[in-house]
């Protein structure tokens, strides 16, 4: 079943699309916290996302350009604003598609089943990111999110950090990690690997994540 998070200021608009979309056996979810709409997303994972233009504090354009940055789901904005610069940027920050209020709920159920028809049937979709208690990996472009704040890794951090994250809660020995790197062409010793893991959690604690990254003495690191 499809997941359709709705972002919009209004809430019987809100409450109306939600109760319809179900109607048509999609899930939904309306956000009411428009200062965490991104940790909203990543929560939920959402397939494709309702958007306002006329938000609280950051508008629909703001969230959207965020969004993107860590995934490629289909977005919609819906807005009374209508000016051709309004839909200009909506497409330009990265929307899939612009409705124009008041719409039609019949319209707007047929533009969603079109975009995800067209997303999921003909391709093979698969997370840009890897995502661990507000940690967000870009799995594309090798940076680091947490909250509002982004780092960008080198090859070997990233994997390191990668190998980390899917083994979560679990002791990762220095020959894993020294394993995945070297499959991955990066021909490190234990004083390298001393010193990237150095460097990664630098800059984990510059981003606000100190002691993200803990060593089991004699076992190896985890993240827990």
């Amino acid at each position: 079943m499809f997941k359709i998070m709705v972002v919009e200021d209004d809430p019987k608009i809100r409450d109306i699309v939600i109760e319809n979309i179900k109607k048509w056996n999609f899930q939904g979810l309306s956000v009411n916290n428009f200062n965490n709409v991104l940790n909203a997303f990543l929560e939920y994972e959402p397939d494709l996302v309702l958007m306002d233009i006329n938000l609280p504090a950051y508008d629909g354009f703001y969230w959207c350009a965020r969004i993107r940055e860590v995934s490629k789901v289909p977005i919609i904005f819906i807005s009374s604003r209508n000016t051709n610069m309004d839909i200009i940027m909506a497409i330009n920050m990265g929307g899939d598609d612009f409705i124009q209020k008041p719409f039609s709920l019949d319209v707007l159920v047929a533009k969603i089943t079109a975009i995800l028809r067209r997303t999921y049937s003909y391709a093979n979709v698969e997370s840009n990111v890897l995502e661990y208690k507000g940690a967000v990996l870009n799995l594309k472009d090798c940076n680091l999110m947490y909250h509002d704040k982004k780092t960008d890794l080198t090859k070997n951090e990233f994997k390191i950090l990668y190998v980390l994250i899917k083994n979560n809660s679990q002791v990762v020995s220095r020959d894993k990690i020294m394993e995945a790197l070297w499959e991955d062409e990066s021909f490190v010793d234990d004083n390298t690997l001393t010193v990237n893991i150095n460097r990664l959690r630098k800059k984990l604690s510059d981003l606000g994540l100190t002691d993200f990254i803990q060593t089991k003495k004699g076992q190896g690191y985890i993240i827990q």
